[in-house]
């Protein structure tokens, strides 16, 4: 794809992408093999783990966790009332604002440690890593932040997320939907939305002005960026997925970069300018 080029003008050392089809992946540029740090994706894949476990009954939604008053649910969904690192306390009731919070997903995956009694990251490779075929993703620090995975494996991911393996497509979809719907919030880095929409580990709110995504992707877009310089998005309007992948922390360049970009690769596979 030609739109894929705009990565070797990035200013950063290294970038690779991946676009991805319900068939498989449909192109490729730069150093996909390479492992780098994908930072908030990884609550994608941390939130995928939970939901598995999920299904297999070891941990429910409905489970206390996190601040008084506080489930599952509202910690997977930014709406605990925590705030946004492992330090902070509860700035809300739970359910009435959407607070952005690693602290969140952090006790999400030690709940189901806890619950499991197992460490996270074994849970995480025996339920998502391994089955996937991810060999190269490893837990390092954070759930919430800490995972280090390249291109080639989180595209392996995103074909899961077309047509999931490993979690029936009641809860697939569950993942996806609107959690609390209604509550502003701050998307870090980026702006203040109202409503700012989220799934269960999944952002929502693509599509809105002003977003890192672009404006061609569909209101049914879910995805995740990460501090690293990293995203990954499925539309699946479109039937297109992109995994980036970059080693340079997401500040103006990326809000620069990342929206035409998306927008290029959506209108060279949709074949509308």
């Amino acid at each position: 794809m030609e739109a894929l080029k705009a990565i070797d003008r990035w200013p950063v050392a290294h970038a690779a992408v991946a676009v991805v089809g319900a068939g498989g992946v449909l192109a490729t540029r730069g150093p996909t093999a390479l492992p780098l740090r994908i930072a908030s994706v990884s609550k994608l894949l941390t939130a995928y783990a939970l939901m598995i476990a999920v299904e297999e009954g070891t941990v429910a939604l409905d489970d206390a966790a996190g601040p008084p008053g506080s489930t599952l649910r509202h910690l997977l969904a930014h709406a605990s009332g925590y705030g946004f690192d492992s330090t902070a306390s509860a700035l809300a009731p739970p359910g009435t604002r959407r607070i952005y919070s690693n602290r969140g997903i952090e006790e999400a995956a030690a709940h189901l440690a806890t619950v499991a009694g197992m460490p996270f990251a074994t849970y995480l490779h025996e339920a998502v890593l391994e089955p996937l075929g991810l060999a190269d993703t490893t837990l390092r620090t954070s759930a919430a932040f800490g995972i280090w995975s390249t291109v080639d494996d989180l595209a392996r991911f995103a074909g899961e997320l077309f047509a999931p393996r490993l979690l029936a497509p009641a809860t697939s979809g569950e993942m996806v939907t609107v959690q609390f719907p209604g509550l502003s919030g701050v998307l870090p880095g980026v702006r203040r939305y109202d409503p700012l929409d989220w799934g269960l580990g999944f952002e929502r709110n693509f599509a809105t002005p002003g977003h890192w995504a672009g404006e061609r992707v569909s209101r049914a877009t879910y995805g995740h960026f990460g501090g690293s310089g990293t995203f990954l998005w499925l539309d699946p309007v479109a039937g297109l997925a992109v995994v980036m992948l970059a080693d340079r922390e997401f500040d103006e360049w990326g809000l620069a970069a990342w929206p035409s970009f998306c927008d290029a690769v959506v209108a060279e596979h949709t074949g509308r300018a």
